[in-house]
C-alpha cells in the first residue's frame, strides 16, 4: 500500500507525468526546472484538494488517480465538468488572471498530485519563455474541447452523448481486458449518478442509455464498472444520432 505521506513520485506516477501529452513535448531542460521545484501531495478518495473561492497557491498535475472537478448549484445539484487523468496539468488559469479558484477539486480514488507553488511557476516562466507559448497551445486546446462540449450539449441527444463520452473515457482510462483483448475495461469507476452529473442528466436516463448499449453488444455493465465492448458500436451510435 502507498504511504500516503511518502514525498516522492512512484515510477508508475513518474511515468503517468512524463507520459502527459502537453508536458513531453515541452523541451527537456524546461521539463527539468518544472520537475525539479515539484512537490507531492496525496489524497484518499472523496478530500477535498482544492475548494471553489480560494486563492490559487500552486500549479498542480495529476499524477495518479483523477481529480473531479466540480460546482454546485444554487439548488444544491452537483454539476461535475470532468475528472483530470494522470498526466493533465491544471490550476493556472486562476494563476494568470490573479482571481480566486472557479470550482472545487476532489480526488476520486486514491490521488497523487504534483505541485509548483506560484513562485516557482513565476521563476519558470522568467527563465523559460518557451512555457508562456506552450500554455498559449494548452489553453487553446482547452477551449476548443469546452467549444464542442457546448456544442454536443445543445445539438445531440443524450445517446450519442453518453457514447461519445464512454469513448473518452476508454480512451483515457482503458485497460485490456483479461478474456477478451478486444473488449476495454473504463478503469475510472463511476457510479451511475457520477457518470449522469458528468453529462448533465439524471441517473435514471442514463441507465436506460447504458441498459440500451449493453443490449446493443457496445458495453458491458459489471459491478467492477463498465466494459467498452465494440468501439465501433459506440463510434456509430454517436454518429448516428448526429443526422
Amino acid at each position: 500500500m502507498q504511504d500516503m505521506d511518502d514525498p516522492i513520485l512512484t515510477i508508475e506516477e513518474r511515468a503517468a507525468i512524463n507520459a502527459g501529452r502537453w508536458f513531453s513535448s515541452l523541451s527537456s531542460s524546461l521539463r527539468h526546472d518544472i520537475l525539479r521545484c515539484t512537490y507531492v501531495e496525496r489524497f484518499r478518495d472523496g478530500d477535498l484538494i482544492a475548494a471553489r473561492g480560494e486563492p490559487p497557491m500552486e500549479w498542480v498535475a495529476c499524477a495518479k488517480g483523477a481529480v473531479r472537478v466540480s460546482s454546485t448549484s444554487i439548488s444544491g445539484k452537483q454539476i461535475t465538468l470532468t475528472y483530470v487523468e494522470p498526466g493533465i496539468w491544471f490550476g493556472d488559469v486562476a494563476i494568470f488572471d490573479g482571481d480566486r479558484r472557479t470550482h472545487d477539486a476532489y480526488a476520486h480514488g486514491d490521488t497523487t498530485i504534483l505541485c509548483v507553488s506560484i513562485a516557482d511557476f513565476r521563476k519558470i516562466l522568467a527563465t523559460h519563455a518557451e512555457l508562456y507559448e506552450a500554455l498559449l497551445r494548452l489553453h487553446a486546446r482547452r477551449i476548443r474541447h469546452l467549444f464542442g462540449l457546448v456544442e454536443d450539449l445543445n445539438t445531440l441527444p443524450l445517446r450519442a452523448r453518453l457514447a461519445k463520452q464512454l469513448l473518452h473515457l476508454a480512451r483515457s482510462y482503458g485497460m485490456p481486458t483479461l478474456s477478451n483483448n478486444v473488449e476495454v475495461r473504463i478503469g475510472l469507476h463511476l457510479a451511475q449518478e457520477e457518470l449522469a452529473q458528468l453529462l448533465g442528466a439524471s441517473r435514471q436516463r442514463v441507465n436506460q442509455e447504458l441498459k440500451t448499449m449493453e443490449r446493443e453488444d457496445a458495453i458491458r455493465i459489471e459491478t467492477a464498472g463498465l466494459v467498452v465492448r465494440s468501439t465501433k458500436a459506440l463510434l456509430r451510435i454517436s454518429e448516428t444520432d448526429l443526422e
